[in-house]
């Protein structure tokens, strides 16, 4: 029962990559295209969002590495190793990049919000960081809790 858990998270950990995939693609450059157009004064920020927004998709793709590679742990048996605890704190810091990399965003919702006179699209920018930034504490939270059952893992090992 515990490899199809598993085989069925890893399957849900590839098809989260394939939607940001198509994003990167598709979304990204209509978007800049779109602050080109709306904002001509501002049309150096055409860079700035594509920068932005693909940049992000790399800490993305490595943090769904790293669950990956959790998931094997778990399929090995070795889910209370350091391995995990490490790969926790890799999707940690992923998580923490990739709010502060659409926090940098921030003033081009505002900006846009402005010039279309709807203030519900500052709300529409927060969620990727506010999303990410929920990972990044249960991450954190996640590997303490795993670091501690480790230790008393190891010491109840010397006990015996």
């Amino acid at each position: 029962m515990e490899k199809v858990t598993t085989l069925f998270l890893k399957i849900a950990v590839i098809f989260l990559g394939v939607p940001v995939l198509a994003l990167c693609i598709f979304l990204v450059p209509e978007m800049a295209n779109l602050i080109a157009k709306v904002l001509p004064e501002y049309a150096v920020l055409k860079y700035f969002v594509f920068i932005v927004f693909e940049a992000s998709a790399i800490p993305y793709y490595f943090a769904l590495y790293q669950a990956f590679k959790l998931l094997r742990y778990i399929d090995k048996n070795k889910a209370f190793s350091d391995l995990s605890v490490k790969a926790l704190k890799k999707i940690k810091y992923c998580a923490i990049t990739i709010s502060m990399l659409h926090v940098l965003a921030l003033p081009l919702f505002y900006i846009f919000a402005e010039v279309d006179d709807a203030p519900g699209v500052i709300f529409v920018g927060l969620v990727v960081p506010f999303a990410s930034m929920v990972i990044a504490v249960f991450a954190a939270v996640l590997q303490k809790l795993l670091k501690e059952a480790i230790d008393i893992k190891s010491e109840n090992e010397l006990t015996v």
